[in-house]
């Protein structure tokens, strides 16, 4: 239990970094791009994020499956928490700026609105995870993340840090998180859950004699 909480808690901190990143950048293309560090790595060393994992639920779905799909939330909740106190406190501007940020989310997005960007990330997500897991190729990492934060797009992970490092930790940021999951979750099973339906299957993944982590995000 502890190995997989702190697994997601790996992925929190890099989810962390990953919106330091974005939040450093006067040019907003550029650190939707820096972003891509955090899944890079989180896929990479096969770190548990949620948003990474919800997706194959459908496939996989047992007692064991949730059980490390709600630790690993837990995990990634500890993760931003720690990551999103520490920029805040430790690079004042950084905070500043995510101010501004949630600020505007919370001001301009309504509820259905975040679901729905919630959804569409979470698309995104099963798309940039399933291409790696499947193909072995970070091409999906590199364009669906870039993708999901210039449209707009809500992922609940990368809020938990933003929210913290405003210093949004109360009633207002909880709902919106909250609807941003359900978003991320929804949209996140949606393709994998239609392949189903019809039969589709992905590539096979590679020989076994190849060596790669055992588990992926």
């Amino acid at each position: 239990m502890l190995r997989k909480i702190l697994s997601g808690v790996c992925a929190g901190v890099m989810i962390s970094i990953g919106g330091a990143v974005y939040l450093a950048c006067e040019n907003k293309v550029v650190g939707a791009v820096m972003f891509t560090v955090a899944l890079l790595t989180i896929c990479i060393k096969g770190y548990s994020l949620y948003t990474g994992k919800i997706g194959f639920i459908p496939e996989k779905h047992d007692r064991e499956a949730l059980s490390a799909l709600g630790l690993g939330l837990v995990g990634n909740l500890i993760g931003t928490l720690f990551g999103g106190l520490l920029i805040r406190y430790g690079i004042p501007s950084l905070g500043a700026a995510a101010e501004a940020l949630c600020s505007a989310k919370l001001v301009m997005q309504g509820p259905v609105s975040t679901l729905i960007r919630g959804i569409f990330c979470g698309i995104l997500m099963y798309v940039a995870v399933s291409i790696y897991r499947e193909k072995w190729q970070i091409v999906g990492i590199l364009f669906c993340i870039p993708v999901f934060i210039l449209a707009g797009f809500e992922h609940s992970v990368a809020d938990m840090f933003y929210f913290t490092a405003a210093g949004f930790l109360n009633w207002r940021c909880v709902p919106f998180v909250f609807l941003v999951l359900v978003g991320n979750s929804l949209g996140s099973m949606l393709l994998p859950t239609l392949s189903n339906a019809w039969g589709g299957k992905g590539r096979p993944a590679p020989p076994a004699a190849e060596t790669y982590p055992e588990e992926t995000v």
